[in-house]
């Protein structure tokens, strides 16, 4: 959010401290399903499972090298302009954030069916990557774009927080399901692994036909056990095919 000076004062900070640290537990709710930004304050929060996507472009540091800035800024707002219209394409999204060249989803799936569907939108979001490269190399930018995505399931902590008064806050989601996903994310798509890593809690939500388009195995990385495939959209694959060609 834009800034929005005020003068800091030590005094009035310590008081947002020690309101901040004297809030009850209890206000921090177990709820079926992440709400609407609208029910957060600055002294509740919100306890639900569901999923989260996180799509991260693998070296990115190198695209600087090799574009302009005018070209690199053309490509990121492609990566992002699209990438949040396929995270964003889900009825039960809850919120898509943007952090640097990554860009994250968060979903209600209160049903095994919603976890299949989060699953649908994340190797759309894979097949993309097709899409912009075509698009890329029919400007002459031969460098193609490659991206790792990580997906999973769990318990999260939806809370407001930001400076009070100024304006100035968004909403955070704290949880495993949270850090899982963005670690699965930075691991997958680098040297020759799969780019769509699956937390093995999610993978196992996932009606038979979507188990079998990812490996077989289970396996264990630093913070927990996934597993991997290179799933794309059939249709939509089929369509770059065609005017790619």
């Amino acid at each position: 959010m834009d800034g929005n000076h005020k003068e800091y004062n030590h005094r009035l900070s310590q008081a947002r401290i020690d309101e901040i640290l004297n809030q009850p537990a209890g206000q921090f709710d177990e709820v079926e399903q992440l709400p609407k930004r609208d029910q957060l304050t600055f002294t509740n929060g919100f306890y639900a499972h569901c999923s989260a996507i996180f799509v991260d472009i693998r070296d990115s540091s190198g695209l600087t090298t090799k574009y302009t800035r005018p070209v690199l800024a053309k490509i990121y707002r492609v990566f992002i302009s699209e990438m949040v219209a396929v995270l964003n394409s889900m009825q039960r999204v809850r919120e898509v954030n943007i952090v640097g060249d990554c860009v994250w989803a968060v979903y209600n799936t209160p049903q095994k069916t919603d976890i299949d569907e989060v699953f649908h939108v994340a190797y759309t979001a894979n097949t993309l990557q097709r899409l912009i490269n075509c698009r890329l190399a029919k400007k002459g930018y031969e460098t193609p774009l490659k991206f790792g995505l990580g997906i999973d399931y769990g318990r999260a902590l939806m809370i407001k927080a930001g400076y009070k008064g100024s304006a100035i806050n968004d909403v955070i989601y704290m949880g495993d399901v949270v850090n899982h996903a963005s670690h699965l994310a930075h691991n997958a798509g680098r040297r020759w692994n799969d780019p769509i890593w699956v937390g093995e809690t999610f993978a196992q939500n996932l009606n038979g036909h979507n188990q079998g388009l990812l490996s077989q195995s289970v396996h264990s990385y630093e913070v927990g056990w996934y597993r991997s495939g290179s799933v794309i959209h059939t249709g939509m694959n089929a369509f770059v095919d065609a005017i790619c060609d």
